[in-house]
């Protein structure tokens, strides 16, 4: 029997070891959360190019958001699942649907993205420090193919992240 437990401890520090079950500030609960958003980009990536997104409807106003910030370039909105106390996803309102989309004819948006991102931090009061997060691709967990900065923010952020 104690060799039997000995044999589950083993195994259970070589899968924490791999960060595949268990993150130490979270529990078991974030991590079903992760294997749902990897879910949920892996079924988007079938149709991330050619359907309007969530996000085109909260650019044109046809779905309600919590907008914290907009400007001529680009929205910003408090996420509806957030995974900190603050939570913010900023996005441009030109569609594009992944950072590996974007040209070189896009660099100048997505710097106004990033500064956009740290003034929303600063009115956020997220002095302390924050993370920026942008998905790509089914394998980096995007799930809405329209590009997108999360802004998280509000407690101590783990290393090393996914």
């Amino acid at each position: 029997m104690a060799q039997a437990g000995l044999r589950v401890t083993t195994i259970f520090r070589q899968v924490s070891a791999a960060r595949s079950l268990v993150n130490p500030a979270f529990g078991w609960q974030v991590c079903r959360h992760m294997s749902d958003e990897v879910k949920k980009a892996q079924a988007a990536a079938n149709t991330k190019k050619l359907q309007h997104t969530i996000f085109d409807k909260i650019l044109d106003k046809s779905i309600p958001a919590d907008v914290v910030y907009e400007d001529e370039k680009c929205m910003a909105f408090r996420d509806v699942a957030p995974q900190a106390p603050t939570h913010i996803l900023v996005i441009p309102k030109k569609r594009i649907p992944m950072l590996s989309d974007a040209s070189d004819d896009d660099a100048a948006l997505l710097g106004h993205l990033l500064i956009a991102s740290k003034n929303i931090a600063i009115k956020e009061k997220l002095d302390r420090g924050y993370r920026i997060v942008i998905n790509n691709g089914v394998e980096g967990s995007q799930s809405v193919y329209h590009l997108h900065i999360h802004i998280l923010g509000g407690r101590q952020m783990q290393w090393p992240p996914g």
